[in-house]
């Protein structure tokens, strides 16, 4: 019994070292200094404990949006209406212009390849390939994507232009919006497996770990060794202004839980160093907070 007491006592202790409120608070203390406006969003999986700031405002998603984009084609690819083994023949009319991050444009400038469904998916996601994105876009349509989001009961995201819309005019990005709060419901549907196959969700997840773009912001700050799989979006800077530094992902915790974590840095003036750094603050701040580690 004295041992049980013990127990519950060192349970407590860990509880209060950080409550809901004071990880909002240094939320918004790390918001204040990034030059623009931010909101994030916090979420322990298992339980839907939720802690944001700035959580319900709209933010432009930028490659965020290539996340959604993936679930959707693998929900058709579970359904049958699509194989990841078909291929795609990419022209010369479907790579993005110069400016947007493509790989695959790089190879092959002029067009002229076939590349499967799955190569398409890894390469938006793990790469964060802007053709693959057009393509697998253009594949569904974005009112398919949107209405895919709907079905999950995810209403704060949405799915409106493609990169080569976005790369005609700096404005278009806000088209393509998102909530922390909304982000952090998908990922935590994603990691219950909503909405798509073992297999689908387990490869996604795979191709999020393995994502090399924005190694400072999520993945910045935390403990070395962590597995965070996650999908950056950064937009260009334009007149000193940078309209979209994010990064969304899943962070396994040392008890095995599962961490949502949304980070949305825009309309900022500050640098980059001072932009991802308030995304790898406000991740460990999370990280501290359900770890029961002290502030």
């Amino acid at each position: 019994m004295a041992g049980m007491i013990i127990n519950a006592a060192l349970l407590m202790a860990t509880a209060a070292v950080c409550s809901p409120a004071s990880l909002r608070e240094e939320m918004k203390s790390v918001a204040l200094q990034a030059g623009g406006r931010v909101g994030s969003a916090a979420m322990l999986v298992e339980t839907g404990e939720l802690v944001s700031w700035n959580g319900a405002q709209q933010f432009p998603m930028q490659s965020v949006y290539k996340l959604p984009i993936a679930m959707a084609v693998l929900q058709l690819a579970d359904a049958g209406r699509y194989r990841l083994d078909q291929e795609i023949r990419l022209e010369e009319k479907d790579l993005v212009p110069a400016g947007v991050h493509s790989p695959i444009r790089d190879k092959y400038p002029h067009g002229g390849a076939n590349m499967t469904l799955r190569e398409l998916l890894r390469a938006m996601v793990a790469e964060s390939d802007g053709t693959a994105s057009d393509v697998l876009l253009g594949l569904l349509g974005p009112k398919i994507v949107t209405a895919f989001l709907r079905a999950l009961g995810v209403k704060g995201l949405m799915i409106a232009a493609s990169e080569k819309e976005m790369a005609r005019s700096e404005d278009v990005q806000y088209r393509n919006w998102a909530t922390p709060d909304s982000t952090v419901e998908l990922l935590r549907l994603l990691q219950q497996g909503r909405g798509l196959s073992k297999a689908s969700r387990e490869m996604l997840l795979g191709w999020m770990t393995e994502t090399e773009t924005g190694p400072r912001r999520i993945k910045g700050l935390l403990p070395t060794g962590i597995r965070v799989a996650h999908k950056t979006g950064t937009s260009n800077t334009v007149n000193g202004m940078t309209s979209a530094t994010n990064d969304v992902g899943l962070i396994i915790l040392p008890d095995g839980r599962h961490l949502a974590i949304a980070v949305f840095v825009s309309d900022s003036i500050a640098d980059e160093s001072v932009r991802e750094g308030a995304i790898a603050k406000i991740a460990r701040a999370a990280w501290d907070c359900w770890t029961g580690r002290e502030r």
